[in-house]
């Protein structure tokens, strides 16, 4: 099937992949080596939040009565009977006509209902044996109530969710030191094409260095997986075949580059026509990276890109980077497509949906897009850059500045 492909959407591409992949097993480590990791379980309030009434500010704990009528004309005195400062336990009930000094964060003493702040009482900070109130409270007025944030055994923290600096805090605050998380992929990355040579050789006539394999480990990286990096496979390796049946048992995923095309040498070409191998497709309807070839190997899949370093990338944040997400168990593995207004025309015809690289940047709170303006020569250089894919409608019209596009986002874009 190396010549007569017929292509199918990235939609459906994408469909054919997913539906092979499942969630992989949870595995247990300290909250210190959960960065970024996906919660493989669901996690309960192990108490209530906060765990007591405490105060929202600094100020004087009062029973929001005595403040009835209080106002800057007519400020009340309330006699001062002690302090709560932030880890106390107050010692003393409040009674008719009394107040406490109180800071952020304490225990609301028995009897107070509102907090007043510093600065609505006629002596602010002043410790003193009376304090004036020039405000007229309502009962919960400045505090937190018990559970107010969570009750106990309330899901606090959901299985897919990634575990960032806010999930720590919740970790932390309700006691969790050892963390379910689901196991990170391992993704193979064989490169192929006699053309190779490693990042350390000196380059001699028709050899460029291989990039692909760096840049994939990276990106496999970013995404949760981890990166088993396999030697590169020649054009005439006629051990191929059972180079590529021995690394995808090593992996959970196997990730090719070249090979894909319909040249005489194309290695992955030739093995997924093998009758033992399940084609799921070998061309697909978008620009660059139309070659890009996924099969079934046993339980395995092998996600075969193109050897073209801009395409390469392309097809990785498309089909990979999903695939390794369904396999932590995000919430949200599939791409997500946000709508920007492109900066420049773009007309060069195309049959199929081009996916340009680009950047993304806010203006005046709208997105804007500005495609890569080298995309002809696939340029490295902008590679780093790059934060979004622009998708170009197929067809001779393309699009025109101003209009309203899909755009893919890759990387985080500065405000």
């Amino acid at each position: 099937m190396r010549f007569g492909r017929q292509a199918v959407a990235i939609e459906e591409a994408t469909r054919r992949l997913m539906q092979h992949v499942r969630v992989l097993p949870p595995e247990t480590v300290e909250l210190d080596q959960a960065d970024g990791r996906v919660l493989a379980a669901d996690l309960e309030a192990s108490g209530s939040l906060p765990p007591f009434d405490r105060s929202a500010m600094d100020g004087y704990a009062v029973r929001a009565k005595d403040t009835l009528g209080a106002s800057p004309k007519k400020p009340l005195a309330l006699r001062v009977v002690g302090a709560v400062m932030a880890g106390e336990v107050p010692s003393f009930r409040l009674l008719k006509g009394e107040a406490a000094r109180i800071m952020t964060g304490a225990m609301i003493p028995e009897g107070a209902d509102a907090v007043i702040l510093f600065e609505q009482t006629g002596n602010p900070g002043a410790d003193t044996e009376a304090v004036a109130v020039k405000k007229q409270l309502a009962a919960g007025e400045n505090i937190i109530r018990q559970g107010e944030e969570a009750a106990a055994h309330e899901i606090v923290l959901k299985a897919g969710e990634i575990v960032n600096a806010g999930a720590k805090a919740v970790l932390s605050t309700f006691g969790y030191t050892r963390i379910p998380v689901t196991r990170q992929p391992r993704i193979g990355i064989m490169p192929t094409g006699d053309e190779l040579v490693a990042p350390q050789q000196e380059l001699t006539p028709g050899k460029i260095r291989d990039c692909n394999t760096a840049m994939l480990a990276q990106l496999v990286r970013e995404s949760g997986g981890i990166p088993v990096v396999f030697p590169p496979v020649s054009d005439d390796d006629h051990n191929a075949a059972a180079s590529i049946e021995e690394r995808i048992r090593q992996v959970d995923l196997l990730v090719t580059t070249g090979g894909v095309s319909v040249g005489d040498l194309d290695v992955i070409a030739s093995f997924v026509d093998r009758t033992d191998v399940a084609l799921l497709f070998n061309r697909v309807a978008m620009r660059p990276g139309s070659p890009t070839t996924a099969a079934r190997i046993a339980d395995k899949l092998l996600c075969a890109l193109s050897g073209n370093p801009g395409a390469c990338f392309t097809g990785f944040q498309l089909f990979v980077k999903p695939l390794i997400r369904q396999m932590l168990g995000e919430l949200h593995p599939e791409v997500q497509e946000l709508e920007g207004v492109l900066v420049g025309d773009v007309k060069r015809p195309c049959p199929y949906p081009r996916y340009l690289r680009g950047k993304m940047v806010l203006k005046q709170a709208v997105l804007h897009v500005i495609p890569d303006r080298l995309e002809k020569l696939a340029p490295l250089r902008s590679l780093k850059e790059s934060n979004c894919l622009i998708v170009i409608p197929p067809g001779g019209a393309g699009a025109s500045e101003g209009e309203l596009v899909k755009v893919v986002q890759i990387a985080p874009f500065p405000l």
